[in-house]
């Protein structure tokens, strides 16, 4: 696989989602800021009475919740976020090194030059702070065409 694959992968999950939980971003957040703040929410069931049909009246068709697909943008800051907890200390924000440590993948010189080959990086692919920047943008960038719902700030 690709060191962007992987990167990919690593933040999209296998399903769709990071983790291949179909995770996309707005509802957890609120869900974990809700745990955070030891927030419960509670229903109420009611019991509600649906007369038998009417013979020779029509149907109404049944319809069913629509399920998440991995076809809806990933919240690829909302990923990195959740992630940070684990690996405390890194500025991934603007570190492809940091990046990568962040999803566990092997953030080498070798590898990096592999990311920005895969990439179309054309300047020297010696592990200059340019070619880092540069990766790291065009990560987020890749990340975004590829259905990552990603900040500009991290894009450009």
């Amino acid at each position: 696989m690709s060191i962007f694959g992987k990167i990919k992968t690593a933040i999209f999950g296998k399903d769709g989602g990071p983790f291949g939980d179909n995770y996309f971003g707005q509802k957890d957040r609120a869900e974990a800021a809700a745990a955070k703040n030891g927030t419960v929410t509670q229903t109420k069931t009611v019991a509600v009475h649906i007369p038998d049909p009417v013979p020779g009246a029509a149907t109404p068709p049944q319809t069913t919740a629509a399920e998440p697909t991995s076809g809806q943008p990933v919240d690829v800051e909302a990923v990195l976020k959740a992630r940070e907890a684990a690996h405390p200390g890194l500025n991934w924000r603007t570190s492809i090194v940091d990046l990568m440590k962040l999803l566990d993948l092997d953030p080498s010189l070798d590898n990096r030059k592999e990311l920005a080959t895969e990439l179309g990086y054309t300047g020297a692919k010696d592990g200059s702070a340019e070619m880092n920047i540069w990766l790291h943008k065009a990560v987020m960038r890749e990340l975004a065409s590829n259905g990552g719902t990603v900040p500009a700030d991290l894009r450009d």
